[in-house]
């Protein structure tokens, strides 16, 4: 009989997986797997949907931005001051608009350009309309339904051929005011050539010259190619290309703005709370000290802001009153969110939009901006 050893025999390693053992491995891994894949889809779903909405939002504060700042500087024109403002004028003012309001897509010609037309270009800085005007159907395509049509013009507000400025280019459109003393306030000269004729306070120097802004603001229906379904604010402005001085083909500024109103507060009142009358000579609260007339605006809008229709079309005789302007954009996101609906209504001054029953989110606009130009001619102490 053989001794037993000592050490006992140890027991062998394992080698391999059984095939249940492998199989629950693997249902692990997919477990992980597909919550890994959910986990990813999820933040890209919401990373996504945040890029839209902040898109969204940056679609609106620029439209805002960009339409505030050229409202603001309506009705620049240096030194220039319109009759029916200036406060030394004893007689009842000779220029005054009244009626239609100027073409605002009418090509630059001696002929059609005439004194009276120009005057009312400086006397009418901004226009409104809630159609395409006639005239420039041809130009102002594809706006976009129950939008506004904005038209805003000022000297530019630097001078040619200065840093940051368009250069001097001969045949454009400029600008010229005066300072001298022995010309009145309301002389002013609007061409493409000369400007020898404004002068400063020497009254020998001609004055510095001013390109002529003239924008037009509308909501389109599409961004680069028609069909494309972006509604975007276009841009139309007043140059020389071509030899040509017309307003020039829209360019395409901010997509995703699907609504645009515009509402206008207009100075009717003047401080004492008589009506405005351009029709009297200046009549003084106390004619001692002729610090108030009472038969001229104040610079504060009266009343409720009025919006320019196709059935209530504004007048020239209310719009040389505009003082502030209300402006109402609704920015859309340029993309669907899945299993979103907006079944929102959304207010546009005295108008509302919606809802629209589709994918797309939505977020409305609105703020006022003044006319310091224009309010500053009225001001009194």
């Amino acid at each position: 009989m053989s001794a037993r050893s000592p050490h006992p025999t140890a027991r062998r390693a394992q080698h391999g997986l059984t095939l249940i053992e492998l199989m629950v491995a693997i249902t692990i891994m997919l477990i992980v797997l597909a919550a890994l894949l959910a986990l990813f889809l999820n933040v890209s779903g919401s990373q996504r949907e945040m890029e839209r909405v902040n898109r969204q939002i940056e679609t609106g504060r620029l439209s805002i931005f960009v339409l505030e700042n050229e409202i603001s500087h309506a009705g620049f024109w240096e030194n220039y001051m319109p009759e029916f403002d200036d406060l030394t004028v004893s007689a009842a003012p000779t220029h005054v608009p009244t009626g239609a309001l100027p073409d605002p897509c009418l090509a630059y010609s001696v002929a059609n350009w005439t004194e009276d037309y120009k005057r009312q270009l400086l006397d009418l800085p901004v226009q409104v309309y809630d159609s395409v005007p006639t005239t420039c159907a041809d130009l102002l395509t594809h706006k976009k339904a129950n939008t506004d049509v904005l038209v805003v013009r000022h000297a530019e507000t630097c001078l040619p051929g200065t840093p940051h400025c368009d250069a001097d280019v001969a045949d454009a459109m400029y600008f010229q005011s005066s300072l001298c003393g022995t010309q009145k306030p309301s002389s002013f000269d609007l061409s493409t050539a000369a400007f020898d004729q404004m002068f400063l306070k020497d009254c020998t120097t001609p004055a510095p010259k001013r390109k002529l802004v003239a924008d037009i603001y509308y909501v389109r229906d599409y961004a680069e190619a028609v069909g494309d379904g972006v509604p975007t604010l276009a841009r139309s402005r007043f140059d020389l290309v071509d030899g040509t001085l017309a307003q020039q083909p829209p360019t395409p500024l901010i997509e995703g703005v699907e609504g645009f109103r515009v509402e206008l507060g207009l100075d009717t009142l003047s401080k004492t709370g008589a009506a405005v009358n351009y029709a009297q000579p200046i009549a003084w609260a106390d004619p001692a000290n002729k610090s108030t007339p009472s038969n001229r605006g104040d610079g504060s809008p009266d009343g409720a802001f009025v919006h320019c229709s196709t059935a209530s079309a504004c007048t020239a005789d209310q719009l040389i009153n505009v003082v502030a302007v209300k402006l109402h954009v609704l920015a859309r996101a340029t993309t669907i969110s899945p299993g979103h609906t907006d079944t929102r209504t959304y207010q546009m001054g005295a108008a509302t939009l919606g809802p629209f029953n589709d994918h797309y989110k939505r977020h409305a606009f609105a703020t006022t901006v003044r006319l310091t130009n224009v309010t500053g001619r009225r001001e009194t102490p």
